[in-house]
């Protein structure tokens, strides 16, 4: 198929495939991919010779996130308005569309495996979890770092993969843990040593498409209504708002001049040095 530019879509035995790419900047996120990851899963949803989507990054990674580069360099943006007050339905606006467009993953009625290499990071994380299931290579991170400073995980799913501690372990500090470590908490389904994913993700997947699609449609709402009976959807509106305040906090001002004084690559390395965020902002230091 030719009619995406941030992603493929393929289908064959009754699989699809969508392949996220744009791996000169490792899969990150631009304005037209959550749309286009949408539309790929309701193009496989709408295919009755599909049973099951295989979700995958081309290049060196799965998905290394917001394209935060050129989101944090650049001026006023859709996700990041000057001046001295911001438009909070606004921002909820565009940031709860991106949210259902990754969502649509976990909505659909055909279930779908993430096969994640590299990172899976921030945004990536959360388009990682969107999916039914997940397998990792060993030696693969998975994270949301801007935790830290300058965001908050829309889809929310940490707390409930990995439960009320090891989410608070994972969104305080913002870290990044591998692979192994994912699947032995229990946020992935498994880890598997990185030449071998593409054999593992491939048997399951195949063993998922020799049941009957309604079947499997049945299967997958009735698990996923237990957790909307949990607060799915009211838990992802307030991580999305909250989202929005991040950005545009104080702090999430003074992360946002660092990186356009500075560079993004600069702003992180401050932000994941250990060295104190600037409470209520303050001047950019020196370089």
């Amino acid at each position: 198929m030719t009619d995406f530019q941030t992603l493929r879509y393929e289908s064959r035995d009754r699989k699809a495939y969508i392949t996220l790419a744009r791996p000169d900047r490792l899969n990150a996120i631009d304005d037209r991919m959550p749309r286009e990851i949408r539309a790929a899963v309701e193009r496989a949803d709408a295919d009755p010779n599909v049973h099951v989507i295989i979700l995958a990054g081309d290049g060196p990674a799965f998905c290394a996130g917001y394209d935060l580069k050129k989101f944090a360099e650049e001026g006023n943006s859709e996700w990041n308005q000057v001046g001295p007050s911001w438009d909070a339905v606004r921002d909820f606006r565009g940031m709860s569309r991106n949210t259902e467009d990754f969502f649509s993953l976990f909505r659909s009625l055909t279930p779908s495996i993430c096969k994640i290499h590299g990172y899976a990071v921030a945004g990536g994380s959360d388009i990682a979890l969107s999916c039914d299931l997940v397998v990792m290579a060993e030696d693969a991170k998975i994270g949301y770092m801007p935790a830290r400073i300058w965001g908050c995980p829309t889809t929310a799913m940490w707390v409930y993969r990995l439960g009320v501690e090891r989410a608070k372990r994972m969104l305080l500090t913002g870290d990044k843990i591998d692979g192994r470590t994912a699947a032995e908490w229990g946020l992935v389904l498994e880890a598997v040593p990185a030449d071998q994913l593409d054999a593992r993700v491939e048997a399951l997947a195949d063993r998922i498409a020799s049941v009957p699609t309604n079947h499997l449609a049945m299967q997958k709402l009735m698990v996923n209504q237990a957790l909307d009976n949990m607060g799915l959807r009211s838990t992802q509106t307030l991580a999305t708002l909250f989202d929005g305040i991040t950005r545009h906090s104080a702090e999430g001002r003074w992360f946002k001049e660092f990186a356009e004084q500075r560079g993004f690559h600069a702003a992180v390395e401050w932000r994941d040095s250990g060295r104190p965020m600037p409470n209520g902002g303050g001047p950019i230091p020196e370089a």
